[in-house]
């Protein structure tokens, strides 16, 4: 089961142009699950449902419910920010929480649920984008502890383990990356895991989805770092859900146009149990 986050990078830079580049790279990668954050929608269209539609997939989209700071930074008061869910099979149930923030940054951040029903087994899945300012860790950990509540109360009985994708902005030792794992710090649910699958990945592979290499990353003058993730709980029964493969994708142009600010995570997981034999 290929898995996928990314951030679209909304109505920022050239984005008619980056709209093609974008479904051209997803198409590339064939994904069965994707995450996707930063999604627009104005004028009856919705990058999401448009993709879905080009791509043959299933389509679950949220709204963020305070996008006015957003629109300001574009200045266009009509186009609505969120997350959205595009699976290759249909999605039986759904529910957003918004995360929570202070009053005087809030910009809608939310945290998006859509259950799978994959073959065999429905997967719990979750997209969330966590604010964005440098100095807001504390802000980053709250949102954690809401994060984690709600997958614990939507991963239901399904031995497939929860999937979590997204944007959190934040580094691979930060406080909050290691709270929503819990192996490195006391979980914010208790006894509640989430690996982080880039545990898995080459460690000679470029890792940084936030990369100075991508121009509109460089006109920041940020430092290259993971802040992208897909996160997954302990393997069922048989190794299910277990991650096999992870790689970071649409980390350059195409034809000519980068995509978006950042780079893709794909995370291949078992869909099957092993058979064992005696």
């Amino acid at each position: 089961m290929r898995i996928v986050t990314w951030n679209l990078w909304w109505r920022f830079g050239p984005w008619q142009a980056r709209q093609k580049a974008i479904l051209t790279a997803l198409r590339e990668l064939r994904p069965d699950v994707v995450g996707l954050q930063e999604v627009w929608a104005a004028d009856g269209e919705n990058l999401a449902e448009w993709l879905a539609g080009e791509l043959g997939l299933h389509c679950a989209w949220a709204p963020s419910p305070a996008p006015e700071r957003w629109r300001r930074r574009i200045g266009d008061p009509t186009v609505d920010i969120g997350n959205a869910v595009l699976s290759r099979w249909p999605v039986v149930d759904r529910d957003v929480l918004p995360l929570p923030a202070p009053a005087e940054s809030d910009d809608g951040r939310l945290a998006l649920y859509a259950r799978i029903a994959a073959p065999g087994h429905e997967v719990p899945f979750f997209t969330t984008h966590f604010t964005s300012a440098e100095h807001a860790s504390a802000v980053r950990c709250r949102q954690v502890a809401a994060l984690v509540e709600f997958v614990a109360r939507h991963r239901g009985d399904t031995p497939f383990p929860p999937v979590v994708t997204g944007d959190l902005n934040a580094w691979p030792d930060s406080d909050e990356v290691r709270l929503l794992g819990g192996y490195k710090t006391a979980p914010a649910v208790p006894r509640q895991v989430l690996l982080d699958a880039w545990e898995y990945a080459d460690p000679a592979a470029p890792s940084a989805t936030w990369d100075t290499a991508n121009p509109y990353v460089a006109a920041t003058y940020e430092p290259s770092v993971r802040i992208d993730y897909i996160h997954v709980g302990p393997p069922g029964p048989g190794g299910l859900g277990h991650v096999r493969r992870v790689h970071r994708a649409a980390d350059g142009p195409v034809d000519g146009v980068w995509p978006s600010d950042h780079a893709a995570v794909v995370a291949d997981l078992a869909a099957e149990a092993a058979v064992t034999t005696r």
